[in-house]
């Protein structure tokens, strides 16, 4: 059995990362791997999924259902931390990105674009045929 306390503190996490029993779909189903008869008869293997983002998750953590329960909401939670976190990293990548593309080029940056320009303009000035006029 669950103690009140971890049940409470599932909740608040699951507050937190605004998850509702709702959007869950729950099924109970028979475990694999070792532990014999014990395992192969009873459903005790939790398999949950969110629907709105399409996290599955399969806990077969402990032998007692309640405890593979609440295993699987923990790191369903944990998922959808992390899916956050990844996504807010990407933005402030993306963020930084284009702060660095859109901001102006320093003085030395610009020197060095100019040099460039005039040394590329007096190499392709040297390859021109000869003008009879000049």
């Amino acid at each position: 059995m669950i103690s009140a306390d971890k049940q409470a503190q599932l909740q608040a996490l699951m507050e937190e990362t605004g998850v509702l029993e709702e959007d869950l779909v729950e099924k109970f189903i028979r475990g694999t791997g070792h532990g014999g008869q014990k395992i192969n008869k009873t459903s005790s293997t939790v398999y949950l999924k969110h629907i709105p983002t399409g996290i599955e998750i399969k806990c077969q953590a402990g032998r007692s259902q309640a405890t593979n329960r609440l295993v699987a909401r923990l790191e369903l939670c944990e998922q959808l931390r992390e899916r956050r976190r990844q996504a807010s990293l990407a933005r402030k990548k993306i963020r930084a990105r284009n702060r660095k593309l859109n901001r102006r080029p320093s003085k030395a940056q610009t020197q060095r674009r100019l040099d460039t320009k005039r040394q590329r303009t007096e190499r392709k000035e040297s390859r021109r045929r000869p003008n009879p006029s000049d």
